[in-house]
């Protein structure tokens, strides 16, 4: 893969994860136009730079993406358009990059849900959460959440995609290599 190439690839997912981000935090939705146009520029991409081989790539990434992310859509674990988005940086970024960037992802989901629900609820709605699920447990019953609480909360994952793609990307051999040459070139590194 040329340098070209990967630099490309990483500001437009940069860009991608960016408009997601915002969109997502607002509207609490990614839009599907935003998502196709990951996946065109994925594809058109990788084909322009590396014709055949990068088609198979592009397919390879955007499938793993959906055989790894639609059971959590059929869990409402994670929302549609998070599924789409990621099949988008899939196939960009291709699919070792991508399985990467889900791991870390999942980790990063953690600390970002915490800090999404405190900041929508406080901590009287993770304390409300855990009042119900004692009362569930000790009653033998199901509750549903009430607005208000920790629980009844849906939590925009796509800072934690982001943040997990940021992670990959820092891991990555190809990715930090690009990034030492930028910093030579700029002159902002050592000699």
């Amino acid at each position: 893969m040329s340098d070209t190439q990967l630099t490309l690839q990483l500001i437009l997912a940069g860009l991608f994860f960016i408009a997601a981000i915002s969109i997502d935090l607002y509207k609490e939705k990614i839009p599907n136009t935003l998502s196709l146009l990951a996946i065109f520029c994925g594809f058109a991409i990788n084909a322009y730079y590396a014709q055949l081989a990068g088609v198979l790539m592009a397919t390879f990434g955007f499938g793993l993406a959906f055989i790894l992310l639609f059971p959590t859509f059929l869990f409402r674990i994670l929302g549609a358009g998070d599924i789409k988005l990621m099949m988008g940086i899939g196939a960009l970024m291709g699919p070792e990059l991508l399985f990467s960037s889900l791991i870390y992802g999942i980790v990063a989901g953690a600390g970002t849900s915490l800090l999404l629900i405190i900041w929508k609820t406080g901590l009287t709605g993770i304390w409300k959460t855990m009042k119900r699920y004692w009362d569930c447990f000790y009653l033998r019953s199901y509750f549903k959440p009430e607005a208000d609480e920790a629980a009844g909360q849906t939590v925009p994952y796509a800072p934690a995609l982001a943040i997990g793609w940021l992670w990959a990307c820092s891991l990555d051999k190809d990715v930090v290599a690009l990034y030492q040459n930028w910093t030579l070139y700029l002159g902002l590194g050592a000699t």
